[in-house]
């Protein structure tokens, strides 16, 4: 086990903004020598605190500028729902989240879309695939604030990779 410190912090607060860092130029903003720098993210890699670096598009470039919370309530709780449910989900690459939730909902999905018509077709063709007891939506007027970094507050006070 690898307990995880202030230099994996750094590491990890670098690649969250710049996935693309060679590893000279990612040693080099974190003080580390490029072969230690390289050994920690490989580490981290095989462990799974790092899973994907990945390339962040502009949706509204990209023709998706509708971003929409499906909320959904469940037909059934039975194991065979659950599966035909993850599989019409997993299908649409419109679909770019999908949580299941405490409370009222039983899951909220988000999709990116061009626009409420495309948002409909997504509608009809997930409602075709699964039995839904209940399914509204709400469209983002104004996306505030929308990140793919994690907070690392605390990441060094205990786990270990």
């Amino acid at each position: 086990m690898h307990q995880i410190d202030d230099t994996d912090i750094r590491i990890l607060g670098q690649l969250q903004r710049d996935g693309t860092l060679s590893v000279d130029a990612l040693s080099e903003r974190v003080n580390l020598s490029r072969n230690a720098c390289w050994r920690r993210v490989k580490l981290m890699e095989e462990r799974g605190l790092i899973r994907d670096r990945v390339a962040i598009l502009d949706a509204e470039a990209a023709g998706c500028g509708l971003s929409v919370f499906i909320f959904v309530r469940a037909a059934s709780h039975d194991a065979d729902w659950l599966k035909s449910f993850r599989e019409a989900v997993g299908a649409f690459p419109e679909i770019v989240g999908v949580y299941r939730t405490s409370g009222d909902l039983d899951y909220v999905l988000r999709a990116r879309v061009s626009d409420v018509k495309a948002y409909d077709r997504l509608y009809q063709r997930l409602i075709a695939k699964v039995k839904l007891a209940d399914v509204s939506a709400s469209f983002v007027m104004e996306e505030i604030k929308e990140t793919t970094q994690i907070p690392l507050t605390g990441l060094g006070h205990g786990p270990q990779i």
